[in-house]
């Protein structure tokens, strides 16, 4: 391993010596039914740099991979490109087959001819193959340009910090210190909990919110490996994966710095608060949220078969479901920066649902009535909720997306008016002497944090994992994973998985003293850099550039250098760099210059245009290889 503070060459490496095997995949049908994957492989078999083009069934497969890996044995090869499906999905399963092989893993490039082949022309076959045949001569022109490449190592700090003392920070915290790794959990408000110890109760084991975080904060509490700083926030950020560095500010203003290999974010989410008015929300007493009704129920107003609010005895309660989630543009105000709240929050309904329950069950001569858009108790054993309701007396009236009800204030109750779906559109006016409003979750308010690491953030404002399937919980910024509602809707059970997720991937980060890291970042070749500061201006990322004073032909100038650790190999340096002195290690300039020669040479197009069929396509490989030099 390096920190690759060489710079690679931009240029053809080793002319002579580049031998590349070209793979086709037929995904199974995915590629193949569209594409004529035998002629992209006959037609690369002729491109000057190609010793051996093979088309497969599933490269991904074992088998695949061993044509690759003992192709690579034998000498007949040293680089590869498979062209296939996403390199999301298989790019690291193929970098490994290298390494088995004994070929440094970065001599590899990856041809995507499913998203953006097969998928997008499947009514036209032979033009989808005549594209599948350029994108395939641009990897090869790419990869014929690659040096390899080595990771960067970067030394680890065995500790971890979890932002947020929720249920799904605790839930970390002891995760990972079961697994003998140190954690600072830092907590906002006086007590651990989150909004789960607000809870009177929880499905399905009816334990109330408090009874269910106490063991879990107890075992904090005495668990030596676990620091708890109440009453903190994380002022200040920086460092990178294996070694951030982080200043905790208590509430007396007190500031500590805190170090951490990985960092776990389990901030939790807000309760949607309607605006004054909103279905008469601060404006009628008789209307309150979901989570004060919670309150009023924890707090013992729902006693001896009756349930009173101040001095008025409750006779019915009418719960209205989606509000502040499924929001409509141009029908609901939107939030402070002009968005609605268009996603489901996915927990209200079972809450609601439940809620209706603990009614019923002590309070049955209460009148109940939920209006809906449509019932969404996704989680198992669930809709037992909604059918115990409903056989109870409770009465579900849906009502339209786009014509909200309205509850208006007469003489000290609320009348709720709708129309429901369920009846062809029958307009009804509901009595209630209680309206409950199902406000749903929305993201809490870190956008200190967020600009402190620049952090993903998605189109619902909650923070974006990479991938739900292929890389859950982890975020772009390497070293920081999700735990929890910070992420999305999730009601308890989703918390405490993806907490246990969370502690699993920093533990394996932290398993070893060095990290390796991909070498895709940026480069300065000081001699041509002429300290323009262009770069500098340009990059985002904290600390990942910077200007330093080097010795020149005896004096002292400034000239560019990139920290390997910090850069996300983006490419935005690169790009406004007058002489061209910065380049992405395995995206060099030249490897550009010579894919987009490939893919856009007029003479690769009109003779495309003159073939019939699409295995004829061998001289148009030989022409493209010729256009690119």
């Amino acid at each position: 391993m390096s920190d690759i503070n060489a710079v690679p060459r931009t240029d053809k490496a080793a002319a002579d010596d580049v031998r590349v095997g070209v793979y086709v995949c037929h995904c199974g049908g995915n590629i193949s039914d569209v594409v004529d994957t035998a002629a992209v492989a006959d037609a690369l078999s002729h491109h000057p740099d190609v010793a051996i083009a093979r088309d497969y069934v599933f490269m991904c497969s074992d088998p695949g991979q061993s044509l690759i890996v003992d192709d690579i044995k034998a000498g007949k090869i040293n680089r590869v490109v498979v062209a296939a499906c996403s390199p999301s999905l298989h790019e690291l399963t193929f970098r490994k087959a290298l390494e088995r092989a004994g070929l440094n893993p970065y001599l590899y490039e990856h041809v995507n001819i499913r998203e953006q082949t097969s998928w997008v022309h499947k009514g036209d076959h032979e033009r989808a193959t005549r594209k599948a045949i350029r994108l395939t001569a641009a990897g090869v022109e790419k990869v014929a340009r690659q040096d390899p490449l080595e990771s960067i190592a970067v030394d680890v700090v065995p500790h971890v910090v979890v932002i947020g003392g929720g249920i799904a920070g605790m839930s970390a915290a002891v995760a990972l210190a079961e697994r003998g790794i140190g954690v600072t959990l830092i907590e906002a408000s006086d007590r651990l909990g989150g909004r789960v110890a607000e809870l009177p109760s929880v499905y399905p084991t009816e334990q109330t919110g408090e009874d269910l975080i106490r063991e879990l904060r107890d075992h904090l509490f005495v668990e030596p490996l676990i620091e708890v700083r109440l009453r903190s926030r994380v002022t200040a950020m920086e460092g990178h994966v294996g070694k951030f560095r982080l200043l905790v500010t208590d509430a007396d203003g007190a500031s500590a710095e805190v170090r951490a290999g990985a960092i776990i974010l389990a901030t939790g989410f807000d309760h949607y608060r309607p605006a004054d008015g909103e279905l008469g929300y601060g404006t009628s007493p008789s209307v309150m949220t979901l989570p004060e009704f919670l309150g009023v129920l924890r707090d013992g107003s729902l006693a001896n078969g009756e349930l009173r609010i101040g001095q008025k005895t409750v006779k019915s309660i009418a719960f209205i479901h989606c509000v502040g989630s499924r929001q409509i543009e141009g029908v609901h105000a939107p939030q402070a920066d002009g968005k609605v709240n268009d996603y489901c929050s996915r927990v209200c309904c079972t809450a609601t649902l439940h809620a209706i329950r603990e009614v019923q069950r002590r309070c049955p001569d209460i009148a109940i009535y939920d209006l809906h858009k449509d019932i969404r108790t996704y989680g198992r054993g669930h809709e037992d909720l909604y059918l115990q309701a409903s056989r109870d007396g409770a009465l579900f009236f849906r009502y339209p997306d786009e014509e909200p009800p309205v509850v208006a204030d007469r003489s000290g109750a609320a009348v709720v008016t709708t129309k429901d779906v369920l009846t062809w559109g029958e307009e009804l006016e509901i009595p209630a002497d209680l309206v409950v409003l199902a406000t749903g979750m929305q993201p809490r308010d870190i956008s200190d944090l967020i600009a402190m690491r620049k952090l993903p953030v998605g189109a619902d404002r909650f923070l974006q994992e990479v991938h739900p399937k292929l890389r859950p919980v982890e975020m772009a910024v390497n070293g920081v994973v999700l735990a929890g509602a910070c992420q999305g809707p999730v009601d308890i059970g989703e918390a405490c998985a993806a907490a246990q997720t969370a502690a699993a991937k920093a533990a394996i980060l932290l398993s070893k003293p060095v990290i390796e890291l991909d070498p895709f970042v940026a480069h300065v070749q000081e001699d041509l850099c002429d300290g323009c500061e262009l770069c500098l201006a340009e990059c985002e990322y904290q600390g990942a550039l910077t200007m330093v004073e080097v010795q020149n032909d005896g004096g002292s100038v400034r000239r560019a250098r990139v920290n390997p650790a910090l850069c996300a190999g983006c490419g935005a340096c690169a790009a406004v760099c007058p002489p061209r002195a910065i380049n992405v290690a395995g995206w060099t300039l030249d490897q550009f210059d010579a894919m987009v020669d490939a893919i856009v040479a007029e003479d690769v197009e009109s003779l495309a245009r003159s073939e019939r069929r699409a295995r004829s396509f061998a001289p148009l490989a030989v022409t493209i290889g010729e256009a690119s030099r």
